[in-house]
């Protein structure tokens, strides 16, 4: 097996083990929220674009099912992760690499990017309002925010993506949380347990 780049630090994603590889392995299909909300639940695998990569964990998922996912993340630390991530589960064996040979990562900034394409769905998840309640958000995610910071642009990035996605966009936000500021009122939303898929159909 090739060596692959050092992650950095506080950025470990992986695609095989851990929590990702333990759903993908308990068989979560299409009629889990996200899916759904990206228009899965009947058997379609559309191209998606993932415009918030992050860790990879919602492309994976999707890509898992059958979906194209192109991931676009701005950060470069965030990205050399991804991309280190995606070489090791490519070597890993024939059914990860199948997955992540639809699986096109992008480094760079969702708003100029997206015009250039022409996907099904977008997906936007952006960092979220910080929670009014005590509990700490995972210690994952809180090292995330510390690299990546806040998403000043997220309405626009929302607005960039309606207007690009040829189905839908799709806002992935906190359940209780209130609508983004300054958005239209999404077509239908779709909740999970802790999430709410607010979905923008624009066809």
């Amino acid at each position: 097996m090739p060596e692959h780049a050092q992650q950095n630090e506080k950025i470990a994603i992986d695609f095989v083990g851990g929590a990702v590889g333990f759903r993908f392995r308990s068989g979560e299909g299409r009629g889990q929220p996200l899916p759904r909300a990206c228009g899965m639940a009947k058997g379609a695998s559309p191209d998606i674009v993932d415009a918030t990569a992050g860790m990879g964990r919602d492309a994976f998922f999707l890509a898992s099912l059958g979906a194209r996912v192109t991931l676009i993340e701005r950060s470069p630390e965030v990205h050399a992760a991804l991309e280190d991530a995606i070489a090791r589960a490519r070597d890993h064996d024939e059914i990860f690499a199948a997955i992540m040979a639809r699986m096109t990562l992008i480094h760079g900034d969702s708003i100029a990017i997206l015009p250039t394409l022409s996907p099904d769905v977008v997906l936007v998840d952006p960092m979220h309002p910080p929670r009014t309640k005590s509990a700490l958000v995972k210690k994952q995610m809180r090292d995330l925010r510390d690299i990546v910071g806040a998403d000043p642009d997220s309405r626009q990035l929302m607005e960039t993506a309606i207007a690009v996605a040829k189905n839908r966009a799709v806002l992935k936000w906190p359940l209780r949380a209130a609508a983004m500021d300054g958005l239209r009122k999404p077509s239908h939303q779709i909740l999970g347990k802790t999430t709410r898929y607010d979905v923008f159909v624009t066809t």
